[in-house]
């Protein structure tokens, strides 16, 4: 039995306190990720797995924290929006950083067509996404057990081009639909020029894995009485309050997407 005691700051109890179990797996409380209420996976629900198991995705450092519905992968690729993609080209590896969105089961990102990812993304090369929300530090009593609470997913497989303009416009648009509703109503859509200059890519997410670091401090049993303060100093990320350009022609009202984004709106102070 390990002496490390997991101080987590918030669990779901399976069964009402006070009742009696007889099977040590009823007692087991299941820990809820407090970034996106989701139950992290313990290890008998994990045969219940939506995320499909590869020998790429299989998680073995920390598995504990491996989480595997696809809702989970879903949310955090939605909040995330920025992909950072792994490419090798002439002058060796490169990461680079991509703004991406997602419809149903698939991620998009688009590019000018010379550009050195676009170009070795549509020949078919295979790639890897990574998607990353960090959600605080973990301060503990120690200093080796300082940590951070974070959602990642990571992605798997090779793109494939979008063709036809018709659809690079509807896919496009759904992009602007999710950062600000309504508003592909009220803006000029992209015409033939700009969408012959637009490369857009799509890769599924068939061969994926999500890792959930939110259990709180953990701290060795012998440091549980040390007189220093213990706990989580959370990061959020906000959206809003709206800032307009300076030229704005007329009394234009403000739009309100605050509904989109939910707790994540931050109205300024008046």
């Amino acid at each position: 039995m390990s002496d490390r005691r997991f101080q987590s700051v918030a669990w779901s109890v399976p069964f009402p306190i006070g009742s009696k179990h007889k099977s040590k797996l009823d007692l087991i409380a299941r820990p809820i990720c407090l970034y996106c209420s989701c139950h992290l996976s313990t290890s008998h629900e994990r045969e219940r797995s939506m995320l499909s198991a590869t020998d790429r995705t299989q998680i073995k450092k920390a598995a504990r924290k491996a989480v595997h519905d696809v809702e989970q992968l879903h949310r955090i690729i939605d909040e995330s929006l920025i992909a950072h993609i792994a490419i090798s080209d002439a002058s060796g590896p490169i990461v680079i950083p991509m703004l991406a969105w997602r419809a149903d089961n698939q991620v998009y990102i688009h590019g000018a067509r010379n550009s050195r990812l676009i170009k070795a993304l549509r020949s078919g090369q295979n790639t890897c996404l990574t998607f990353t929300l960090f959600d605080g530090w973990v301060l503990a009593r120690s200093a080796f057990h300082h940590s951070a609470h974070y959602r990642s997913a990571v992605v798997f497989g090779q793109f494939n081009v979008i063709e036809e303009n018709a659809e690079k416009d509807r896919l496009l648009n759904h992009f602007i639909e999710q950062i600000a509703p309504g508003r592909t109503e009220q803006v000029r859509l992209s015409n033939e020029k700009e969408l012959n200059a637009t490369e857009l890519l799509v890769i599924g997410l068939e061969e994926a894995s999500v890792k959930i670091s939110a259990f709180g401090v953990n701290d060795d049993s012998s440091d549980l009485d040390r007189p220093v303060w213990a706990g989580i100093l959370p990061y959020r990320t906000v959206v809003g309050p709206l800032v307009g350009v300076e030229e704005q022609q007329g009394s234009i009202a403000q739009p309100d997407y605050s509904h989109a984004y939910g707790t994540r709106w931050h109205q300024a102070s008046r």
